[in-house]
């Protein structure tokens, strides 16, 4: 069965273009393949199926990852922290933008760029710089996205999908930190 993207039918393309295309073109971000050595060359926003295609026809089945810093910095917390720190700020009617979880165990909140730089400072203003969280921002790198598979351990998979209303413009750090330093001193203890 095909799929359409940008009105041409296409056939034969793998999960990995699929979801890629997806990334680029609807939710504007630049994507790299992930290999051993680590990212290759980047596909950058607003890219076709056809130039996402081609990006992955050197390295099939390549990882997915995101470039961190750009569009978003990521808040890592642990995944059992993020799940119920999801469930919270959700119900409390905060803005969020996609949030992934990896099989390692781990939950990655986007969230706008210049957080990890922030973070110190944020963390003491509220009085959680001294409370050893498990809680980092990390404002370089790449993060693995479906349909990205961990080996050995399992795929990487969205706790909140990006939309067409988060994926642009993710939250300001501060709106979630303070529920998310909450919950992870509390799963500590």
């Amino acid at each position: 069965m095909g799929f359409t993207i940008g009105g041409t039918r296409r056939r034969g393309r793998t999960t990995e273009c699929t979801a890629v295309a997806e990334y680029t073109g609807l939710w504007g971000w630049d994507v790299a393949p992930g290999s051993p050595e680590g990212p290759g060359d980047e596909v950058p926003a607003g890219a076709t199926l056809a130039d996402v295609t081609k990006a992955w026809s050197d390295t099939p089945g390549a990882p997915v990852l995101l470039p961190v810093g750009r569009s978003f910095d990521v808040i890592d917390v642990s995944a059992t922290a993020g799940s119920r720190a999801l469930v919270r700020l959700e119900r409390m009617g905060l803005p969020l933008g996609p949030v992934l979880a990896t099989p390692c165990g781990r939950a990655y909140f986007f969230v706008a760029p210049g957080a990890a730089a922030e973070l110190p400072q944020l963390l003491y203003r509220m009085g959680w710089d001294d409370a050893g969280l498990d809680l980092r921002c990390q404002g370089s790198g790449h993060v693995p996205a479906p349909p990205t598979e961990i080996a050995g351990q399992g795929p990487v998979r969205w706790l909140r999908p990006p939309s067409l209303d988060t994926a642009a413009t993710p939250p300001q750090a501060r709106l979630l930190l303070g529920t998310l330093a909450y919950i992870c001193h509390r799963s500590a203890a």
